[in-house]
């Protein structure tokens, strides 16, 4: 049975925002709950990047206060906690867990994955890391279920990661067993424009044709646009353009149970009046599906109690009860992209109830084995119901 508590706080000072973080956490383990079987083995801390400099004493002050717990987390610009998210304000979120320690193994770029059998994998990456699309595809592969969830560290100054250890670029994070039960889910934050199309014509990134109709045609239909045919013209649409996305749906990789459908948001980069083409920021593939859309404040709030929805639903149609979860959201969602305060996460505490949840507002988000912008990555960790057999 895997059983989670998680604590946040802020303080100006650090080490007061660890305090009384930790003091929620030891009255959980008082409790008659943890009286009886396995103690934590594993936490997550996520602080603000107001306390970057003091990264290394607070882990020693994590492993002082709880020998024995390995760790993994990041610095960040926002932080994500039940019904609550810190912006720009010191503060720290700290989940732990009773994991079994075969289940689990932290790695980082002291210590590799090696060959350990790892069904998924959670990461926190820094985004200037060489050929980043590249590794996370290469890391999928070596999982079992070819899934990794995670994010991108985000901060103005610095961005620091923890992974029994505090390492500065490159990535790290958690690998974790087959019997470990979870479910995630990516959240979208668009709205769509119009119709899902077929690309039948590209060059690398450069889209030519959907649905066998020239693409930049395609836009300016779904932008309700005039078909404008010069440079001249197109030039007074580049207001409308610049706030215009892309999502893109592979048909060739299916949906995994447990991990739910993939569609990623890309920018677009211009247009070509000639070949009346439109440039993606994505290598793009004849075949896969792409729809044009824009940043929606409701659009996301809809597809976020979609995701919880179906994690709850999938909880139920296995019998088991969600224990703790990890969210990581684009750190462009926060706050009044929503329309208020910890709007986002106040909608998962309604959708979910009083789970603990840990997470934070990340440069770019992980799931699958993709790289995605102004998303929502839930993963809830599950475990046997109550009377389950």
């Amino acid at each position: 049975m895997a059983r989670f508590i998680h604590a946040h706080a802020t303080h100006p000072d650090a080490f007061m925002a660890l305090a009384l973080a930790a003091a929620q956490i030891d009255a959980q383990l008082a409790t008659p709950l943890w009286a009886e079987g396995p103690r934590p083995t594993l936490g997550w801390v996520y602080f603000s990047e107001l306390f970057a400099g003091q990264a290394q004493p607070l882990l020693e002050e994590l492993r002082q206060r709880w020998p024995g717990l390995a760790w993994v987390g990041c610095s960040a610009v926002g932080l994500c906690a039940t019904g609550v998210e810190y912006f720009d304000e010191p503060a720290l979120v700290l989940q732990v867990c009773d994991l079994p320690r075969d289940q689990w193994r932290v790695f980082s770029g002291v210590r590799p994955l090696g060959h350990w059998p790892a069904a998924t994998l959670q990461l926190h990456a820094d985004g200037g890391t060489p050929e980043l699309q590249e590794l996370i595809t290469e890391l999928a592969g070596r999982s079992q279920d070819h899934y990794l969830f995670g994010g991108l560290v985000s901060g103005r100054e610095q961005t620091l990661q923890l992974a029994d250890g505090v390492f500065s670029g490159g990535f790290s994070g958690l690998a974790l067993g087959p019997q470990v039960a979870l479910v995630s889910r990516v959240s979208q934050g668009c709205q769509p424009l119009g119709p899902e199309r077929r690309i039948s014509a590209c060059e690398g990134g450069l889209l030519l044709e959907l649905d066998g109709r020239p693409a930049l045609d395609c836009l300016l239909e779904d932008l309700g646009l005039p078909a404008a045919s010069n440079q001249a013209a197109l030039r007074g649409l580049l207001p409308r353009l610049r706030n215009t996305l892309a999502g893109l749906r592979h048909e060739r990789e299916a949906r995994r149970p447990g991990y739910g459908a993939e569609i990623r948001v890309r920018h677009l980069l211009g247009v070509d009046p000639a070949r009346r083409a439109v440039a993606v920021a994505e290598r793009l593939e004849s075949g896969d599906a792409l729809s044009f859309c824009v940043r929606d404040a409701e659009a996301a709030r809809r597809d976020l109690l979609r995701i919880c929805t179906e994690i709850r639903a999938e909880a139920e149609d296995r019998e088991q009860r969600m224990a703790g979860a990890l969210y990581f959201s684009c750190a462009g969602r926060g706050g009044p992209h929503f329309g208020a305060p910890s709007a986002e996460l106040q909608w998962v505490r309604h959708a979910l109830g009083d789970l603990p949840l840990a997470g934070f507002f990340a440069a770019g988000e992980i799931a699958h084995d993709k790289l995605y912008g102004y998303t929502g990555v839930l993963t809830v960790f599950l475990s046997p119901a109550e009377g389950a057999r």
